[in-house]
């Protein structure tokens, strides 16, 4: 009798117990512009969930490659990602927001992959 009880108050201190939400994303705003990044220098921690929010304001389609770090970053939903998973294609005009789970600490390369011959290239580091 004693033992279902202590059971019985152990599951009664579990329900009380408060429940804590998951932390939302850290929205993170990269605009791509003909022909650069703004910011052109990205910098996130290792394990923090990040909502990337990529906005094309040029009048090309742009693409946001970065096959080391996408590959290596946890990405939940993946539909977003085009050309095997190494990059995110964005339309003139619209936008695309991805959550991702920044990786391990490093330094990936960021290149439009259709202009980074003008220019368009930048760094993503994750400290």
């Amino acid at each position: 009798m004693v033992n279902r009880w202590l059971r019985l108050a152990g599951v009664s201190l579990v329900l009380a117990m408060p429940v804590r939400a998951a932390t939302p994303p850290v929205p993170l705003t990269v605009v791509m512009v003909d022909d650069r990044f703004e910011p052109d220098r990205i910098v996130l921690h290792a394990g923090q969930t990040y909502a990337l929010h990529l906005e094309n304001h040029g009048k090309d389609m742009h693409e946001f490659t970065a096959p080391a770090f996408l590959k290596a970053a946890t990405i939940p939903d993946k539909h977003l990602l085009s050309n095997g998973g190494t990059d995110i294609v964005v339309q003139p005009g619209k936008s695309a927001t991805i959550v991702l789970i920044a990786p391990g600490k490093g330094e990936y390369g960021l290149v439009c992959a259709d202009h980074d011959w003008d220019g368009m290239t930048g760094t993503i580091i994750v400290d």
